[in-house]
């Protein structure tokens, strides 16, 4: 428990994040989070203001995890502090930790996990159906054909695609998978569900592979 609280202490942007509290509540009231759950960012800042590392602990299990990261606690704080900085470092150090919490909360996003390190997108159109999104009101319900048609009628060649929202080159995949190692985004994905990294550590392979042949060929063109 010390050594989680120490870590969190110990991050880089520690300093920057907490710089002191009124207890004035200005964050909480205007947190859209604390309106709908048991999340206060007065209180992770109190927490940690005054090292009480069994509650901060406590919060890692649940409380974290409600914050929207919006970061419209940080622009309203009169002592310049971003309650949601915090958290982010909170949640950082709970996946480090390999904590129950964080993988509970990952779970249910492997999809959307996979798709976004595999491809640079989070979504892909195939994954979003109008019956889920009410609010875009009736006339999308009117939007009926082929989806592959329909993306090849928007004037942007990136965007005519179905397997992603964009189209991500293999040049940028490689890239984009080379930032995902040396940032250990898959080591933290290791660390919350190893079948899923090994799923994903496959895929790079083989697009590894795919972009050294690709090199190859056009050193054989020229």
């Amino acid at each position: 428990m010390q050594q989680i609280y120490d870590d969190i202490r110990g991050d880089f942007r520690y300093d920057n994040e907490l710089n002191g509290c009124l207890n004035c509540g200005i964050c909480t009231a205007t947190c859209p989070a604390a309106h709908f759950y048991d999340y206060s960012p007065r209180e992770i800042v109190q927490l940690l203001w005054t090292e009480n590392v069994e509650q901060i602990y406590d919060a890692m299990q649940e409380k974290i995890w409600a914050c929207a990261q919006c970061m419209t606690c940080a622009a309203r704080c009169p002592f310049k502090n971003s309650p949601g900085g915090l958290v982010a470092i909170m949640r950082e150090v709970a996946i480090k930790h390999e904590m129950q919490s964080a993988k509970d909360v990952l779970r249910p996003f492997g999809r959307v996990m996979l798709k976004l390190i595999t491809t640079g997108n989070q979504l892909s159109p195939d994954m979003i159906q109008p019956d889920h999104f009410p609010d875009w009101g009736p006339n999308i319900q009117k939007v009926e054909g082929d989806l592959t048609v329909l993306r090849k009628a928007i004037p942007v060649k990136t965007l005519q695609t179905v397997e992603t929202a964009w189209e991500v080159s293999l040049k940028t995949s490689v890239e984009m998978y080379t930032i995902w190692e040396m940032t250990g985004v898959l080591k933290s994905l290791e660390l919350m569900d190893e079948n899923l990294f090994d799923v994903i550590d496959d895929f790079i392979d083989e697009k590894r592979e795919e972009y050294d042949e690709w090199l190859e060929e056009q050193e054989d063109d020229d």
